[in-house]
C-alpha cells in the first residue's frame, strides 16, 4: 500500500521535511517512490505538487493526517 507522508531531513534541532509517496512497509526515511514537495516548519514554507498528490490518491494511496493538514 502506498502512503503519502513526511520524511525527516535536515540536521539536529533544525528539521526539514519532504512530502513523499512511499510504500507503507518502508521506514520513515526509506527510499521513496516520488518526492512530492517539502515543508520547512522553521521558516513556515510549504510547497507541494497537488496534481501529483491527486494522481497518487486516485490510484489508491492514503494520505497521512499531517500531510492532509498541510494540503488545506
Amino acid at each position: 500500500m502506498i502512503k503519502i507522508r513526511l520524511a525527516r531531513q535536515g540536521k539536529k534541532n533544525d528539521p526539514f521535511y519532504r512530502v513523499v509517496a512511499i510504500d507503507s512497509s518502508k521506514k520513515r526515511d526509506g527510499e521513496p517512490l516520488a518526492i512530492l514537495g517539502f515543508w520547512n516548519p522553521r521558516a513556515n514554507v510549504i510547497k507541494i505538487d497537488k496534481k501529483t498528490v491527486d494522481k497518487y490518491v486516485s490510484q489508491g494511496a492514503l494520505v497521512s493526517p499531517t500531510v492532509s493538514k498541510l494540503l488545506e
